[in-house]
């Protein structure tokens, strides 16, 4: 598969994903789709996500967790490949270092 077709699912996915957290996920905390890790055969999706504030970070991990299957039917109306990869979910450690190096930046 093309590395261009490859790049254009994943921003769909990234998309769709932020869509749909977006309009099931409550005030309480904001949800952000980082980047979205697609598998070589185009099978599997994990999509990366950071939480502020912090604290909300398990109770956002789990709302999405429990919600992977509505989220593939979502992306799967919305995308139109075959088949759909299946998703899964996780902090992006990446985006929480490198939060906290711009705040002890900040700092000095």
């Amino acid at each position: 598969m093309s590395e261009f077709r490859t790049e254009k699912i994943t921003n769909h996915i990234k998309e769709l994903s932020a869509i749909f957290i977006e309009k099931e996920s409550g005030p309480t905390s904001m949800i952000t789709v980082t980047r979205v890790l697609l598998s070589p055969d185009n099978k599997h999706a994990k999509i990366m996500i950071s939480v502020l504030p912090k604290e909300k970070e398990k109770a956002a991990y789990g709302f999405i967790k429990r919600n992977l299957g509505e989220m593939r039917k979502y992306i799967s109306k919305n995308l139109k490949i075959n088949p759909i990869p299946f998703l899964d979910v996780e902090i992006d450690e990446g985006e929480k270092n490198r939060q906290r190096i711009d705040e002890l930046l900040n700092q000095g």
